[in-house]
């Protein structure tokens, strides 16, 4: 089986797709700030604070959370597939780049009780408050 990457007659579309395509998708970027940093969501309800990482199409395995001296962190590192010598990649256009989020934990976060869970390309992670810090309503009778 041959592939032909340039066949005739191309199309107009084609050409300005192969010219736009390929294109560093940085420029015009900070080139410090990775593009591949996850996008995070961060909810406080009155028992906990609720975080969402916004990384689809990873293995949970690859994933990890790390708590340590005020400290969190979530990083993700892909380990490259190696060839073996019955297949040949012609293209590849799947990438996954490795990346590190650090967010610093109040002293009103109970450490020990942080939960993660990866679920439809999010990973949730609960961080609940200590039991001081819950703030529960309470009514003051006027005398």
């Amino acid at each position: 089986m041959t592939l032909v990457k340039h066949g005739y007659p191309r199309n107009i579309n084609f050409l300005f797709d192969e010219i736009f395509n390929s294109f560093p998708t940085t420029w015009g970027t900070d080139s410090n700030k990775s593009s591949s940093t996850p996008k995070v969501n961060i909810h406080e309800t009155k028992d906990a604070y609720l975080l969402d990482l916004s990384a689809p199409g990873l293995n949970k395995e690859d994933l990890k959370v790390n708590a340590e001296n005020g400290l969190l962190t979530i990083s993700f590192e892909k380990k490259e597939d190696s060839q073996t010598e019955e297949v040949k990649t012609i293209k590849r256009e799947f990438s996954y780049a490795s990346f590190s989020r650090s967010f610093s934990l109040d002293d009103k976060i109970d450490v020990e009780g942080i939960q993660a869970k990866y679920e439809n390309g999010v990973l949730k992670l609960n961080l609940p408050k200590k039991e001081a810090v819950k703030i529960t309503p309470k009514a003051i009778t006027v005398g």
